[in-house]
């Protein structure tokens, strides 16, 4: 079995869903594995992982609208503020996505449906650089 490991450094705008598909598809490639699996990790507590629709993009801002509905920043519930009324927001959100990623690897490509596609979703309002690690591992 052959490991391949990456780290990705991705430079956020703000809070939002940003497309990662080609560079894990890169390191992918650049595993040279034909069969396997590959492990996508974020480093953040306040941002997450998610394989989501890749066709059209109301589904990500439609995911953004529920989330905000669903968790609100500056809720007076949350005493965790330190940096800002999206900090505990960003963890919770967080919390509730995935940190990680595991996909199969098939013929030396991801094996993603049709219309999937890897995205970062930053739960912070503003920038950040945010470090993904992808694993490959296979044969």
């Amino acid at each position: 079995m052959e490991t391949h490991q990456e780290i990705l450094s991705i430079q956020t705008r703000g809070r939002g869903t940003y497309d990662l598909t080609g560079q894990v598809e890169a390191v992918i490639r650049a595993a040279a594995i034909d069969s396997g699996l590959c492990h996508v990790f974020c480093h953040h507590t306040s941002a997450s992982l998610i394989l989501c629709e890749n066709a059209d993009p109301t589904v990500r801002s439609d995911l953004e609208a529920f989330m905000s509905r669903l968790v609100q920043d500056g809720d007076p519930n949350f005493r965790h503020r330190l940096e800002g009324p999206d900090d505990m927001a960003a963890h919770i959100r967080s919390i509730l996505t995935n940190m990680d990623l595991t996909f199969p690897v098939s013929s030396g490509r991801s094996a993603l449906g049709t219309w999937q596609g890897v995205y970062l979703w930053e739960h912070r309002t503003s920038p950040h650089r945010r470090r993904v690690t992808v694993t490959v591992q296979g044969s």
